[in-house]
């Protein structure tokens, strides 16, 4: 401490009032004597905690539950490129095999979206997300 300055020790002391005296002047009671403030009560567990039967029923590792798909959607044979940037979906129809990209149609059903495992089509009100081939969801 012999190598400091008056200027130093100066700084370190303001540095350590400031610490010290911070804490309580954030803590203090801004509310005091303020008849307009809310009074917030404390927050209470509920009365009776929800029922666990259900989830104790279900299976941890079930698989999501597939909706059924209409027998005339398109199958989706795969997926090439770059989701959201240029991929495509190749896709059996009735008329054969063709390349679809986001806002094409075939048979009637648009395609909407791709994911890395499913594409999602719309016909009209319906919608159909269809697997692709070698998951566990397909039909």
């Amino acid at each position: 401490m012999a190598g400091m300055s008056l200027r130093d020790h100066g700084l370190i002391a303001a540095a350590v009032l400031v610490a010290l005296a911070l804490p309580p002047w954030l803590l203090r009671d801004t509310n005091r004597g303020d008849a307009s403030a809310p009074v917030v009560a404390p927050l209470a567990a509920p009365a009776t905690p929800p029922p666990l039967r259900a989830a104790f029923a279900r299976t941890l590792f079930a698989p999501p539950a597939a909706d059924a798909l209409p027998d005339d959607a398109p199958a989706l044979l795969g997926v090439v490129g770059r989701l959201g940037r240029d991929a495509v979906a190749l896709v059996r129809g009735a008329e054969g095999t063709r390349t679809l990209s986001p806002g094409d149609s075939v048979d009637g059903w648009q395609l909407r979206s791709l994911a890395i495992d499913a594409a999602y089509f719309t016909r009209g009100g319906q919608t159909a997300r269809v697997p692709m081939p070698g998951t566990d969801d397909q039909r």
